[in-house]
């Protein structure tokens, strides 16, 4: 059995879904359900006694430690934490709260339910963390990708967070022992990802004839991970990967915003096309936002060297099962944008337009 914080989340929910299609291994799936955690990412899974839910905060130790021994879960995957930049910089304490103080308090309760296990048990325990490119910092554009060996240097209150838990992290490990891992990870998308982040917030916006904003000139530069790679490369980090070491989990897809944009456009064209003509019609450059790292590129030699990953997917294919998966499920995309996330919209994007 496991324990996955953050299961209904976007990377999370994809996680326990792949996980349990892989295995028979039970999931304990610890959630807030804050505005990004949908149990409807998880319905495949009504009735299924391999996935436990339970609604709780990772800041609440009582409730960690109790399910740590009640379950006494041979792993922790930790995917829990406020991830959107523009959100860090309207209200940066719940990102500090979520992501400094929710992985301290797994730590200390993960490290209290280490100790009283048995010898082989012990030894077999891991706790992965799961973070993120952006504590890296940003790159120009003739720079080598991240390694994992690169300086942190986090430019918004989000990546600043993110590097703080990894820190965290790190010292557990060579303080108190703790047998951790933890992935970087560059740009997820994919089914189920909440339409505040660029690829879904384009679809959705482009089928609801709402303009396409780009921040800036659009040059800024990603690396793309299929959400469903990712949860491989986890998988594989839990079977094999070293305890004490990162790995980072990219790609291979470095492109600009605009080009992303484009793509959408083209594959909306020809998957749902309008009448009045191409979505293209609707791009609109907007304020760039503070601290906009330019680029951020992936060095994912080391988890392909030691760990034998790759990612399945190339942007061109990932790209269009996303279109085609947000085109089958409209539903799924009106539940989650309630009253709350359009007020968000017209907050972080009503001045920049």
């Amino acid at each position: 059995m496991i324990l996955v914080t953050g299961g209904a989340g976007f990377i999370g929910s994809n996680f326990v879904l792949d996980w349990l299609a892989q295995s028979n291994e039970p999931v304990i799936n610890l959630d807030k359900l804050t505005y990004a955690g949908n149990l409807e990412n998880l319905a495949a899974l009504q009735g299924d006694m391999r996935h436990i839910f339970v609604q709780g905060d990772i800041c609440d130790f009582d409730l960690v430690a109790s399910l740590l021994q009640q379950y006494q879960p041979s792993a922790i995957v930790h995917f829990a934490a406020e991830s959107h930049v523009d959100r860090s910089i309207h209200g940066p304490g719940e990102f500090m709260r979520a992501n400094i103080d929710g992985t301290f308090t797994l730590l200390e309760a993960a490290r209290g339910y280490w100790n009283t296990l048995e010898a082989d048990d012990k030894a077999n325990f891991r706790f992965h963390h799961v973070s993120t490119d952006e504590v890296y910092g940003s790159l120009q554009p003739d720079d080598a990708p991240f390694l994992e060996t690169s300086v942190y240097q986090p430019n918004s209150p989000y990546s600043a967070s993110k590097a703080a838990s990894d820190h965290l992290v790190r010292a557990w490990h060579h303080t108190y022992g703790l047998p951790v891992t933890t992935s970087n990870c560059s740009n997820n998308y994919g089914p189920y990802h909440f339409p505040e982040k660029l690829i879904p917030l384009i679809i959705a916006n482009a089928l609801a004839g709402k303009q396409l904003p780009i921040y800036g000139d659009g040059q800024q530069i990603r690396d793309w991970l299929y959400v469903k790679d990712h949860c491989s490369a986890i998988r594989r980090i839990l079977e094999a990967g070293r305890v004490g070491e990162v790995y980072n989990v990219g790609g291979w897809n470095e492109k600009p915003n605009i080009d992303i944009v484009n793509v959408i456009v083209g594959l909306l064209d020809e998957l749902r096309p309008d009448p009045v003509g191409s979505y293209a019609r609707l791009i609109s450059y907007v304020t760039d936002r503070p601290g906009h790292d330019r680029r951020y590129a992936i060095d994912a030699q080391k988890i392909e060297h030691e760990l034998g990953w790759r990612p399945a997917e190339t942007f061109e294919t990932g790209i269009r099962k996303t279109v085609e998966w947000y085109l089958s499920n409209q539903d799924w995309v009106a539940n989650v944008t309630s009253g709350a996330y359009r007020n968000w919209l017209d907050q972080n994007y009503s001045d920049r337009l």
